[in-house]
């Protein structure tokens, strides 16, 4: 059994990792997109496996306090832009400095 181990900005970043086709997170990130950029580093050209990938939340931790802030942040920004992505709905100044993390 081969094991690579990287955080999750490194491996999200300038790698083909097609020979994986398990990914763990551990470290979730605040930024969602930076989990599935990781994770897509084992989709690429050339892999011929099923790539699962898992993203272990333990109760009461920092990181189940991230998942929420992730999920919060992908509702409020669902809420703010059509499924087209062509009109954008006006937002509050709350709203924006939530966004923006002040």
């Amino acid at each position: 059994c081969k094991v690579f181990v990287l955080t999750l900005k490194t491996g999200g970043t300038g790698l083909n990792l097609t020979a994986a086709d398990i990914v763990f997170i551990f470290d979730p990130w605040w930024n969602k997109s930076a989990e599935n950029q990781a994770i897509d580093r084992t989709h690429r050209i050339g892999q011929n496996k099923k790539v699962i990938s898992y993203k272990l939340i333990t109760l009461g931790t920092i990181e189940e306090e991230i998942l929420k802030l992730q999920e919060v942040k992908s509702a409020l920004l669902d809420s703010i832009i059509s499924s087209d992505g062509a009109s954008v709905k006006a937002l509050s100044e709350d709203e924006i400095e939530f966004i923006l993390g002040k």
